[in-house]
């Protein structure tokens, strides 16, 4: 059964969404684009950027994170409030200290005004820093690949994201997800070989060959795969050319042969 609408009323615009929506999307669906660097719909709000703030103004008073926060029935929102405006420049300003070697966070903040930053530089030895503690890459290795191989470190200006005593994560199975999700390019990958190199995790995978062309092209198939798709494996197995060039050939064999 389809979740019941909510109705509320974003820059002066009615917006009609589902229940359990996060404001950010009704933002969205009102046809206003906010910055974010730690949202990602296939994962749980967590509201680490604050890039996303807006003003709630009816029936009550409140600067909240949208990407967190969920839709209430009647609410009245302005993303343009002064001090919504603010406490986005601010985070701007912050994430520009850090990350001022970053094009992301610099194209960012020109589009919001911030040309500067008072927070200073970074340590020298984070000259070149890329990460926001955006938590994405966290995040989709434990919630939806399930792998848990990295993970916050340390706090206050201490703290980073890496795998368990910076050595190998042996839970990391090189699925490349956490440089997919990244939004500023931190985490390096490469492929070399057979092996998939995760220089940011200290991290080295095996790669497996396609049975066809003899490329290396992913991560070996893990065991609970193998187990559960068993009658897949010749499909699962192919790197994506073979596997184009094996479908195009199925689907000509298929095709009737003189006239209907």
């Amino acid at each position: 059964m389809d979740a019941p609408a909510v109705n509320i009323t974003v820059n002066g615009q009615p917006v009609s969404v589902p229940e359990g929506t996060v404001l950010l999307e009704a933002v969205r669906a009102a046809g206003v684009e906010l910055p974010t660097l730690c949202y990602h719909e296939g994962l749980a709000p967590y509201g680490a950027c604050r890039l996303c703030m807006v003003a709630i103004t009816e029936p009550h008073q409140a600067l909240v994170a949208s990407c967190a926060y969920p839709v209430e029935e009647g609410i009245v929102v302005e993303t343009d409030a002064p001090e919504a405006v603010t406490a986005r420049r601010l985070a701007l300003e912050f994430l520009l200290g850090r990350c001022p070697q970053s094009n992301v966070i610099r194209d960012l903040a020109a589009r919001e005004g911030v040309t500067g930053s008072r927070f200073g530089a970074p340590l020298p030895e984070r000259a070149d820093e890329l990460c926001v503690l955006c938590g994405l890459c966290v995040r989709v290795c434990r919630e939806a690949i399930g792998a848990a191989a990295i993970s916050f470190v340390g706090r206050g200006v201490e703290r980073r994201v890496g795998t368990p005593f910076d050595v190998h994560a042996d839970a990391c199975i090189g699925c490349g997800a956490c440089a997919e999700i990244c939004p500023t390019g931190a985490i390096e990958i490469e492929d070399r070989g057979n092996q998939r190199i995760l220089r940011t995790w200290n991290t080295t995978v095996e790669l497996h060959a396609c049975p066809e062309c003899g490329c290396f092209f992913a991560p070996e198939p893990t065991a609970f795969l193998k187990e559960m798709l068993p009658e897949a494996a010749d499909v699962w197995g192919l790197c994506p050319e073979c596997l184009r060039k094996r479908t195009a050939r199925q689907w000509i064999e298929q095709m009737p042969v003189g006239p209907a």
